[in-house]
């Protein structure tokens, strides 16, 4: 068989003789199998949406440690909120709740998932991954960005006030096909324009309900009912979507802000002769929601001077969120402070605007919890000369205490507790009867050892891991709070000795103290921070 060409024809055209050798592959260069243009996109972070009960953990804590970058997760508790929704032992944050966070300092993230509400969305790296994205001087914001794409925009939580003439200036028109959400029309000029809500915004959110769940006759009487003021989140459309398609839930928490009233106030007290004057107390609302509440203002004290009035509501103590605390640990935080310190209010009715849309009034207040790390109290006594020999402690120190405990029936009797973001450890609860109780541990006790190891510099969920490690029997080191700060400052080391002032006595001084307490008319759980 004969073939024609038109010219003459490059060799190169012509098909090529080739043979396959197992041992040496293909040598036919037009079959030469080429890799995949497409790059790799490398590691992709993953979304973990966490929801608790009101009185529920989230399950999970968050570290900072030397020499590892990124806000680490640590400790994830089994069957918790945070191990079912997939967050895992060093997992490093790059965003909460849609805002990117791996240039915010420790403490300002810690705030933002203790002031998030009932729910929680994190956007993480395993470790690995995120070990190999920096290595790669990858843009951590760049990767952030793209999880939701380029361009989405927060929504809006915009508060609007009737107009006496106009009313709100919007109108709502249900989705064809759909319960929920809304398309909104604002009218030009209106309130509701005015507020921040803009020509096709979806309605998410009014007053603290989704409309996911209002059918549109009950969503139009809710409108009609809401009086002068009505809270709404909204989102554009091309956002909307974004978020929908990596199934990241739209919450308030993310939002912007605009028109929100009663904003929280942060007063300055400088201690005088007669304390601070004022009393806290824990009281039950008419909403069944318990509330750390400001009393019995004193007439010329530093908190009347101050501007405290009877009846705020106490959300932070030194910029550090206190709403979720147990009233113990808020009256220790205040004494810790010194002789000055920064309490963050709001008035009733603010608290109440802000519980019935389920969110913390320090949400959205970036002025009242700034980014900075607080600083200590008092400044870390100087260390020793290596070669100046030990004194003796004076005899006004307290010595600390070993008490070894066994385990009972319903465990050791007490409960730890720790002030975030600060290391240390000290005893929260110590339940009546129990091994803690026999062997002389009170409420207020630093734990400086757990069975031999000092836990001084060690976070809470560290030093509750080594009590659980150590099984049925447990020594523990402790001295009294105002002593644990007097040996500090003094210099003196902190280990077992003499016990200078014996639990029958300590026993009896603190039944005088109670008995001059109730005597004083104060009530037995709440503490006076006068004293």
């Amino acid at each position: 068989m004969s073939s024609a060409f038109n010219g003459p024809t490059d060799t190169m055209d012509l098909p090529q003789k080739f043979t396959f050798n197992p041992k040496e592959g293909i040598d036919n260069p037009a079959l030469v199998i080429s890799e995949d243009a497409e790059p790799d996109p490398g590691p992709a972070p993953r979304l973990c949406v966490l929801k608790r009960a009101p009185n529920e953990s989230f399950g999970f804590h968050l570290r900072l440690e030397t020499g590892c970058r990124g806000h680490i997760v640590q400790n994830v508790e089994p069957w918790s909120v945070a191990e079912y929704r997939g967050l895992q032992d060093g997992d490093r944050l790059l965003a909460v709740n849609g805002e990117f966070v791996g240039e915010a300092s420790h403490h300002r993230v810690t705030q933002k998932i203790q002031v998030c509400g009932t729910q929680l969305c994190l956007l993480v790296l395993s470790g690995s991954d995120y070990e190999q994205v920096v290595s790669e001087g990858r843009d951590l914001r760049h990767l952030t960005r793209a999880h939701l794409g380029e361009g989405c925009a927060r929504p809006r939580l915009c508060h609007i006030t009737r107009d006496p003439r106009s009313g709100l200036g919007l109108s709502i028109t249900p989705i064809q096909g759909k319960k929920g959400p809304y398309s909104v029309k604002v009218a030009r000029g209106g309130a509701a324009e005015r507020s921040g809500v803009r020509e096709g915004d979806w309605l998410l959110w009014i007053n603290g309900t989704r409309t996911s769940e209002l059918a549109y006759s009950a969503l139009r009487n809710m409108m009609k009912k809401c009086g002068i003021h009505v809270t709404v989140l909204v989102i554009d459309t091309e956002s909307e979507r974004a978020f929908v398609r990596c199934r990241h839930p739209i919450l308030p928490s993310m939002a912007v802000t605009h028109n929100l009233p009663h904003r929280p106030s942060t007063l300055h007290l400088e201690q005088g002769p007669g304390g601070y004057g004022f009393l806290l107390r824990e009281e039950k609302m008419r909403s069944g929601r318990l509330s750390h509440v400001l009393r019995d203002i004193d007439a010329g004290s530093p908190a009347e001077a101050a501007g405290m009035r009877d009846g705020d509501t106490l959300l932070a103590v030194n910029a550090e969120p206190v709403e979720a605390l147990e009233h113990e640990e808020i009256v220790l935080r205040v004494r810790r402070s010194g002789q000055r310190v920064a309490l963050t209010t709001i008035r009733p009715k603010g608290a109440d605007f802000y519980f019935k849309l389920g969110l913390s009034p320090l949400l959205f207040c970036d002025d009242i919890l700034p980014e900075e790390e607080p600083e200590d109290c008092a400044p870390a006594p100087p260390a020793a000369p290596p070669d100046e020999p030990l004194v003796q402690a004076p005899a006004h120190l307290p010595c600390p205490r070993l008490c070894v405990l066994e385990r009972g029936g319903s465990g050791f009797g007490f409960h730890l507790g720790g002030i975030p973001p600060d290391p240390g450890t000290f005893i929260s609860q110590v339940a009546a009867g129990g091994p803690g109780e026999k062997v002389g541990l009170f409420e207020g006790d630093v734990v400086v050892e757990v069975n031999g190891m000092n836990v001084e510099e060690e976070y809470l969920e560290d030093v509750v891991a080594l009590v659980k490690k150590g099984g049925e029997s447990l020594k523990m080191l402790v001295v009294e709070r105002w002593g644990y700060e007097l040996l500090k400052k003094s210099g003196m080391p902190i280990r077992p000795g003499v016990i200078t002032q014996s639990t029958q006595v300590r026993q009896k001084l603190t039944h005088a103290e109670s008995h001059k307490h109730n005597q004083n008319g104060r009530s037995n759980n709440a503490e006076d921070i006068e004293n």
